[in-house]
């Protein structure tokens, strides 16, 4: 296991190194948006594209832009967003308000998808398993921001129960306020559509499996009770694949949505993403690509290896 992991890692950050190379080399052979001649800011912005070389080859640029990033943490700052500030101080700034309201999905998410695929798994060939397997096919074949126009049609507009963007922190007064966490329902319903349908799904599929092994007739001849068998066996068993998923998804909550942070205007750092490559900002691309792509690496290693962790007789790598 532990070879398998040093090995994910080492492909991991070669992998991030060959997707870092591609988008530096792409991106700068777009051209170059002039810089703000009347930012308060101009004078830092030009020393530190001066800095990062950008009157120099492609590749001569991509060294300095690295060894700055290795050596002394220098992301480079905005030159069409936040002109003259850190790159790396705002994206911490724009961070927590992407994990709050991914968390807040995700809390609201994982207990409903797992307890509606467990009820569809008791009820299989059933109409509520039917029902309920239907449901998740709709709900996952459509995008997450048609969702986001409908409830912000719904809920926001006609109904009036929420605001149609989410409050500012000016306004609401902290994060974690009752205001803003009101104001951010609309986001957190679009976003865990498209998660209970995948839990209830997966869910639904390795119970519905693991019920029909003998193993379980076997613990009903013993004297288990139906429901006593289902907890003591059932479940363990269907846990071995779920709760990796769930692992995947407190990783992944730092990333969160490019398209739904835009939608109800929640200052994350996917509304930041987007943003970035309207304007063609290539030192909050760059980062915020970086950014990206590690998550999603981490996130595919802890996937796979918790595997292992869950489950003793899976041994990631491993040669008979």
């Amino acid at each position: 296991m532990t070879k398998y992991i040093i090995k994910r890692i080492l492909l991991m950050f070669l992998t991030l190194f060959i997707i870092t190379t591609m988008c530096f080399v792409l991106i700068k052979l777009l051209p170059l948006p002039a810089v703000r001649e009347m930012g308060r800011d101009i004078n830092l912005v030009l020393a530190k594209r001066e800095k990062m070389g950008y009157n120099r080859p492609i590749m001569v640029q991509y060294f300095l832009y690295v060894k700055n990033i290795l050596v002394d943490w220098d992301w480079g700052v905005g030159e069409q967003l936040y002109e003259g500030l850190g790159i790396w101080d705002i994206m911490m700034q724009k961070l927590p308000y992407t994990v709050t309201v991914n968390l807040y999905s995700i809390l609201l998410s994982i207990p409903l998808g797992i307890g509606l695929g467990i009820y569809a798994a008791l009820k299989k060939n059933k109409w509520q398993d039917a029902l309920i397997s239907t449901l998740v096919m709709v709900f996952i074949s459509v995008p997450s921001y048609v969702y986001a126009f409908l409830v912000q049609y719904f809920l926001c507009f006609k109904l009036g129960w929420f605001p149609l963007q989410a409050a500012s922190l000016s306004q609401a007064g902290s994060l974690f306020s009752t205001k803003m966490f009101v104001s951010m329902i609309p986001a957190v319903l679009s976003l865990s559509f498209g998660v209970i349908a995948g839990f209830t799904r997966y869910t639904r599929a390795e119970l519905s499996e693991v019920l029909t092994g003998d193993y379980m007739l076997l613990a009903r001849t013993k004297g288990l009770t139906k429901a006593q068998a289902i907890s003591r066996h059932a479940l363990r068993n269907a846990m071995v694949v779920i709760l990796p998923m769930i692992m995947g998804e407190f990783i992944g909550i730092l990333g969160g949505s490019l398209i739904i942070e835009n939608i109800f205007g929640i200052p994350g750092i996917g509304n930041l993403y987007i943003n970035s490559i309207n304007v063609r900002d290539y030192n909050f691309f760059m980062a915020l690509t970086i950014f990206y792509t590690l998550i999603g690496l981490v996130s595919g290693i802890v996937i796979d290896v918790s595997y292992g962790l869950i489950d003793p007789r899976i041994r990631m790598g491993s040669k008979k």
